[in-house]
């Protein structure tokens, strides 16, 4: 059984891989695809049907009495990517984290000091967004979702490390890296792509539903959005409008570059993973 960790050349091929299929696709077209460069082949025509199934499964499970329940861990899960987005952001503007803490309410926060709070407030939605834009771009391909779990890994670290007194944080980081290592072992990682997938169209989504239980529907004045607006001006409801449509972008971005991407077929993409880190 190797090791899941690749080797630098396999993670150098793969990234040579990448630029080679999608950055001429970029330049020739002035940072925009070619329609040639967006044609939907056969796997990922299977892709974009999953992405629109995920995103039906999870707007009826969201509102549908009891059964939303069994989105709750992975809501827990993007809840950690949302407070990992406050906290490195705080670290990167001068700020310092004191914890992280999801509270079984399906809520969280992070404790910090200083920092830019024009960055660190918008940090927690648009972060995870883009967290779930590159997600649903990796989810494309095997390789890329491998690569993605290896990152998610070590985000899952920092914030396990921030919250590493508060148990619900560390169960929930403890069982998301149990799933990422078991379906590297399923199918040459064919799983993982799916799983890779879901969580960045939940990361994705979940900004944008959230931002409407708080503001529009549930009107909770502790927002992130309604302490922007305190300090910046405007209303919540305008910056959570603004920071939703935005989410939306970005994952719409993560689905074109796929798409862009990763041409290969099936049989490309399982052969790939077999090269690149295998475990079966």
């Amino acid at each position: 059984m190797a090791p899941l960790v690749p080797s630098q050349n396999e993670i150098a091929n793969f990234a040579r891989r990448v630029l080679v299929t999608a950055a001429p696709a970029l330049i020739h077209s002035h940072l925009w695809p070619r329609n040639d460069d967006l044609k939907v082949r056969g796997a990922q025509g299977v892709t974009l049907g999953v992405i629109a199934a995920y995103v039906v499964i999870i707007a009826l499970l969201w509102n549908i009495p009891y059964v939303r329940y069994v989105l709750w861990p992975f809501k827990m899960l993007v809840i950690a990517f949302h407070e990992f987005s406050h906290a490195i952001t705080a670290c990167c503007t001068g700020g310092r984290i004191e914890s992280i803490s999801l509270d079984p309410h399906e809520g969280g926060v992070t404790h910090m000091r200083g920092g830019w709070s024009a960055l660190t407030l918008p940090a927690g939605y648009l972060g995870s967004s883009i967290i779930g834009m590159l997600l649903t771009f990796c989810g494309f391909d095997i390789v890329a979702s491998k690569v993605a779990s290896i990152v998610l890994g070590v985000c899952f670290l920092l914030t396990l490390w921030w919250g590493k007194k508060d148990w619900l944080t560390i169960l929930t980081i403890l069982i998301s890296v149990g799933f990422l290592v078991g379906f590297w072992f399923v199918a040459h990682a064919e799983p993982l792509r799916f799983y890779v997938l879901f969580i960045g169209v939940m990361s994705s989504l979940y900004s944008v539903w959230d931002i409407c239980d708080d503001l529009i529907f549930r009107k909770v004045n502790s927002s992130d959005a309604s302490q922007f607006a305190k300090r910046y001006g405007g209303s919540s409801q305008c910056w959570g409008v603004i920071w939703s449509i935005i989410s939306i972008l970005f994952m719409a971005v993560g689905i074109i570059a796929g798409i862009a991407a990763f041409p290969e077929t099936w049989a490309q993409q399982e052969k790939d993973s077999q090269g690149f880190a295998p475990t079966m």
